[in-house]
């Protein structure tokens, strides 16, 4: 059974930074996508960014772009989003997601796995 785990959440000032973290266990993730996705209160749950296991490739919201980066640690089996120059709107709790093969990685019902996620809050 895959377990995703976030870690890294918490408060930070305007233009502060975070760096998360989720800790994926029960297969190989070779073939995985693995995303990070925030839901705000009162607000639909968006896709955030995404990273192919194998291929390195990475897709962002425009909203995020050029502040927050994807990676993964193949050793470790961790997915890290660095949060740079953040702003009160990234305020939400943020949740790793993670599937095989899928074509369409923005879409949240393409994700068969989810961690409990983390919470972000960026005061003014």
């Amino acid at each position: 059974q895959v377990q995703l785990v976030e870690s890294g959440g918490g408060l930070v000032q305007a233009g502060g930074s975070l760096r998360l973290s989720c800790a994926a266990s029960g297969r190989t993730f070779s073939n995985y996508v693995m995303a990070w996705f925030r839901q705000a209160p009162g607000k639909e749950r968006e896709f955030v960014a995404a990273i192919r296991w194998s291929s390195v490739s990475t897709y962002y919201t425009n909203s995020v772009k050029g502040r927050f980066t994807i990676s993964r640690d193949n050793a470790k089996n961790t997915v890290l989003l660095q949060m740079n120059s953040l702003k009160p709107e990234d305020t939400a709790v943020y949740y790793c997601a993670a599937s095989a093969g899928i074509m369409h990685v923005t879409l949240g019902p393409m994700y068969a796995y989810w961690g409990q996620g983390t919470q972000v809050t960026v005061s003014s």
